[in-house]
């Protein structure tokens, strides 16, 4: 089975452990917010929500952008998503509950969106990202992989779901296969599995067989490209246009545009903010989001 051959896939040497960050008590980045940015000089802005922007120039003429923009909101629909991600009174953001198997999971009704991805991908690390404007929320980070052993479930209101899932590799939990295989197949409300891969390092095999998984089940899915502040642009350009030409080639349900990020530097985070909004039907883009970001500001 195609779970199996991720439980076993290898690829990343043991990291000395670490102790957990919980999230606590702390006040939001200055950039996790794109109001708190007005500012901010449009190009700098620009490559915030828009990181491929950063990377155009270095493409060859004979590279199509299109499958690279098609997301492309304009700058209103992004705030509007900000607003899903920050709380309120009667809109309560937490880490609700966790399971090791799908009959401990909650009965959910809400759309759901799920992230998956070899261990020390940076789940985790996105997902405190995403929800930076809840800087309480309860989001558990270790330097070592393979630390997040079960489903963890947070409820954005009574607006979607979000669940960060343990990585696979040879780092998985044990009961990897039962929990992950069962929930990716019989989650109604699934809206969209977003599938990390580092972009310091590219596809890894674990993250080709991942890409089968996603196929078979015939799963709508999104590749992330994570920590695309580490190493050069030429590097991290070569291994987004690999994904891109595997995207198009090799798959069906695969949304044709990767997303970039850097969880530590905010970089598309807005944007991928604004993407879970549209998906899970929450947001509605403007008529105008068609434009590109030399009109966002």
């Amino acid at each position: 089975m195609i779970l199996h051959r991720l439980l076993n896939s290898r690829g990343w040497p043991t990291i000395p452990k670490a102790g957990y960050a919980r999230v606590s008590q702390r006040r939001a980045h200055t950039l996790a917010s794109i109001l708190q940015t007005p500012e901010m000089p449009e190009k700098k802005l620009r490559g915030l929500v828009f990181p491929f922007s950063e990377l155009e120039n270095h493409l060859s003429s004979r590279v199509n952008k299109t499958n690279f923009q098609l997301f492309w909101p304009s700058l209103e629909d992004v705030k509007r998503a900000e607003a899903l991600f920050s709380p309120s009174r009667k809109h309560k953001i937490d880490y609700f509950t966790s399971a090791v198997r799908m009959d401990h999971a909650p009965l959910i009704t809400q759309p759901e969106v799920c992230f998956i991805g070899r261990s020390n991908v940076g789940k985790s690390s996105l997902v405190k990202a995403l929800f930076a404007l809840v800087p309480d929320v309860e989001v558990r980070i270790s330097k070592t992989p393979g630390h997040t052993k079960k489903m963890n479930f947070f409820s954005v209101g009574k607006v979607f779901t979000l669940v960060d899932m343990p990585g696979y590799g040879h780092k998985a939990p044990k009961d990897f296969v039962d929990m992950v295989e069962s929930y990716l197949e019989t989650r109604t409300n699934l809206k969209r599995t977003f599938l990390l891969v580092d972009g310091s390092v590219g596809l890894q095999e674990a993250d080709r067989i991942a890409i089968e998984m996603c196929e078979e089940f015939g799963l709508p899915y999104v590749m992330v490209v994570t920590k695309i502040d580490k190493g050069s642009r030429g590097e991290l350009l070569k291994r987004v246009l690999e994904m891109q030409a595997i995207i198009q080639r090799q798959t069906a349900g695969c949304f044709p545009q990767p997303f970039l990020v850097s969880s530590t530097h905010y970089s598309g985070i807005h944007l991928l903010r604004c993407f879970i909004a549209h998906v899970t039907g929450n947001l509605q883009l403007a008529s105008d989001s068609e434009r590109k970001a030399t009109d966002m500001c």
